[in-house]
């Protein structure tokens, strides 16, 4: 049976590092498994604020990847601000800065001048020439993801064109996400987002998203079927590395941590252990993997934890099982928020694989709550409840000592990147039947 074709618009591919890769990627990987071919559009110019060149191994051998350029404002925004050479990642505000008169000016415009967001010039060329590459290469789905949702213009426009089955994939919410509120926009931009958000849901045959929370959004404001498919990780990945987290007390955290994911209450009852458990203050270690808010390292500071503290840049995710294997404890904290119970980080399934203990700050009832308890992966608390974690410290620190600390989780094959993508072919099948 000849192989399906779908074409997958996605602006984040490697050489981008990062979580927002990961999921088209491996998708990606494995839908040949499943009978379907993917076909890629991407971005030649793109302004990533993270690269791995090291993911870019999963890209299945002679898979067509097709590159349309964008003009990208942010060459722009970093010299307004004069922020020199950093990148900015898009996916969320930058807490750490203190927002002079021209980084509110340009926090601004990107809220209510880039709409839907900063890859808008992205849409029209990339329409322009799928209009020419698919009358002659044909495809028989599309599926995009986002943010940025750029992406879910340029399928929309291509449904319309070529009358295809389109899937929406959103790894985050559009105007429901936590920092949407941070960008200043104006009731006209307001109104706009939410006409162009409301335009993608209806329009697309299927949406998919990485949680429950996003899925009861999307419902609300949509007739279209939403379908959950959670991120995940790949077995492949871990399969070579072998678990040894030696005699530190040693607490990992991979990715950014952002000034709305602190958890002063940890940095409080680690200075306490320090001072008053026998041994503590010599075997503890903090490994913080990624971006870290000025903040939280303040409050390291504060609570004479700096010592302990190692940080590190962004790790290649070649090299990221190694060091989560490698720890005592992974500590995971979601942003306090009030929309935090719609935040399921990619991080946690690499976390469930390592097959060691999560530390967990989350809301109650949260997917991420749910994941971890299902799992039986870690050990998850509520936000400021420092006592409790004074006491479940004390507990892992004493088997930890006794070499009894591992957490044998349970039930997780269903979150393999392979599994999950079969079940996207599912959807794809379905919607390829109707046509």
């Amino acid at each position: 049976m000849p192989m399906k074709r779908v074409l997958l618009i996605t602006y984040y591919w490697p050489p981008s590092g990062g979580s927002g890769v990961q999921r088209c990627l491996k998708f990606a990987k494995y839908l040949r498994h499943f009978g379907w071919e993917p076909v890629v559009l991407t971005v030649s110019n793109p302004d990533y604020p993270i690269f791995d060149a090291s993911l870019e191994k999963d890209v299945p051998a002679f898979m067509e990847v097709l590159k349309v350029p964008a003009w990208e404002p942010y060459t722009w925004y970093r010299l307004f601000t004069g922020s020199g050479a950093r990148k900015t990642n898009i996916g969320f505000v930058d807490s750490a800065l203190k927002e002079s008169i021209s980084e509110k000016v340009s926090l601004w415009i990107r809220g209510n001048l880039f709409i839907p967001d900063a890859r808008r010039f992205w849409i029209r060329p990339s329409v322009k020439f799928l209009e020419t590459y698919l009358q002659k290469n044909p495809v028989d789905m599309i599926f995009s993801s986002g943010p940025p949702h750029s992406a879910h213009l340029i399928a929309k426009k291509i449904k319309r064109s070529f009358k295809l089955p389109w899937v929406a994939d959103f790894r985050d919410p559009w105007t429901g996400v936590y920092y949407y509120h941070k960008l200043k926009i104006s009731p006209w931009a307001d109104r706009r987002h939410r006409q162009l958000e409301k335009e993608c849901l209806d329009a697309a045959d299927h949406l998919i998203t990485v949680n429950t929370f996003i899925k009861e959004d999307f419902t609300r404001l949509s007739n279209t079927t939403v379908e959950v498919i959670p991120n995940g990780y790949d077995p492949e990945d871990f399969s070579s590395v072998e678990s040894n987290p030696g005699n530190q007390f040693t607490i990992t955290y991979a990715g950014m941590f952002l000034r709305d994911q602190d958890a002063p209450e940890l940095w409080e009852v680690l200075r306490e252990m320090t001072e008053q458990v026998s041994g503590f203050r010599e075997n503890l270690k903090l490994i913080f993997a990624g971006k870290v808010d000025q903040m939280i390292l303040e409050g390291i500071k504060g609570n004479k934890l700096k010592e302990f503290l190692e940080l590190r840049d962004y790790v290649p995710h070649s090299e990221l099982p190694s060091l989560l294997m490698n720890s005592s404890l992974l500590l995971l904290s979601i942003n306090r928020t009030e929309q935090s119970g719609s935040i399921t980080t990619g991080k946690i399934f690499e976390y469930l694989a390592s097959q060691r203990p999560i530390l967990a700050f989350c809301a109650s009832g949260s997917d991420a709550e749910h994941i971890i308890t299902d799992t039986n992966s870690g050990f998850v608390l509520a936000f400021n409840h420092k006592e409790d974690l004074r006491q479940l410290l004390e507990k892992l620190y004493k088997r930890h000592l006794d070499g009894t600390l591992k957490k044998e989780s349970e039930n997780i094959e269903k979150y393999s990147r392979k599994k999950l993508t079969e079940s996207l072919a599912a959807v794809f099948n379905k919607l390829a039947e109707r046509k």
